[in-house]
């Protein structure tokens, strides 16, 4: 098991900046890639971005790119999720995720083993 726990979500401002980490423990010696998703009331969960935690690659929903970054401390089991020109259509709650699977789509649900309890962000207009 791996237990995965979010902080740093909050009521920001259209145009502000947040910064979302989730930190693991437990058995987390298996591991290729952890994920960000998001899901607003009323719609299905969302990819948002995913990092491989071998060589620090990361990859974006068209939609955050250029404005959310993620990065990762591999001696602290961490990640993290830097929201820059929030908007207010990025209000949602904010989950991470671990994935074992190597082989597949980092954007799917599907494909990770453990999420977090989630993090609300609520961006005002």
């Amino acid at each position: 098991q791996v237990q995965l726990v979010e902080s740093g979500g909050g009521l920001v401002q259209a145009g502000g900046s947040l910064r979302l980490s989730c930190a693991a423990s437990g058995r987390t010696f298996i591991k290729y890639a952890m994920g960000w998703f998001r899901q607003a009331p009323g719609k299905e969960r969302e990819f948002v971005a995913a990092i491989r935690w071998s060589d620090g690659n990361t990859y974006y929903t068209d939609s955050v790119k250029g404005r959310f970054t993620m990065s990762r401390d591999n001696l602290k089991n961490t990640v993290y999720l830097q929201m820059n020109s929030l908007k207010p259509e990025d209000t949602a709650v904010y989950y991470c995720a671990w994935r074992t699977a190597v082989t597949g789509t980092l954007s799917s649900t599907h494909e990770y083993d453990y999420w977090g309890q989630g993090t609300h962000v609520t961006v005002s207009s």
